[in-house]
């Protein structure tokens, strides 16, 4: 199995298999390899994804949960929950932030399931209210630096149906300014325009 983390808009696999997605990358002279861990192998991985001439990263290990483990130890992990919601007609809900489209999400409070995190940022930012979750749809992680802290975020991703004629209001206050539906087969013309880790999400809805 593996786990893809995002720098920025590079990508590192955490792996313990080198599968036909993976192997063609080990080649390219921009992808730094590492398969040997240790604390000071994880720093090297950390330090060089975050290099200019560095384009992707394979981290492999046999063991992908002690890999894993190792890794988030040097981050601050934050958690967060948000929704693909679509409608009556299949479309897809996207959010304009921050000059991205997005999907809308946010972090998780205390004492709170990520499900209702995810149900209650959906509904914050978008001023929805008749929304049911439907069922898990994937994890995404992106790292950034906020002050002194280096932060790897952790966005649980949830199936959402959207049912009724309500109007989407965007939550301006969270610089969101323009909400859109969007058919799958379209929603390839945004991907240039959203972070990497949103494009794996809506790849699962172009589908």
């Amino acid at each position: 199995m593996y786990q893809v983390i995002y720098f920025d808009n590079k990508p590192l696999f955490l792996c313990d298999e080198i599968d036909q997605l993976i192997e063609p990358l080990i080649h390219y002279d921009d992808t730094i390899f590492i398969d040997e861990l240790d604390a000071h192998t994880v720093k090297t991985m950390i330090h060089e994804m975050q290099l200019e001439k560095v384009k992707a990263g394979v981290f492999f290990h046999p063991s992908f949960p002690e890999l894993f483990k190792a890794f988030k130890k040097k981050f601050t992990l934050i958690t967060a929950g948000g929704g693909l919601v679509q409608n009556e007609k299949n479309e897809v809900l996207l959010i304009f932030r921050r000059g991205k489209w997005d999907l809308p999400k946010g972090k998780l409070d205390k004492g709170e399931t990520i499900e209702a995190c995810a149900l209650r940022e959906v509904q914050e930012e978008t001023g929805l209210m008749n929304i049911n979750l439907d069922g898990p749809l994937m994890i995404t992680y992106h790292t950034y630096h906020e002050g002194s802290r280096f932060i790897l975020k952790e966005s649980h991703w949830y199936w959402m149906k959207a049912s009724g004629e309500e109007k989407p209001v965007p939550q301006t206050e969270e610089d969101i300014h323009e909400i859109k539906w969007v058919k799958p087969q379209d929603l390839i013309q945004y991907y240039s325009e959203s972070f990497p880790s949103v494009v794996d999400v809506l790849k699962r809805a172009a589908i």
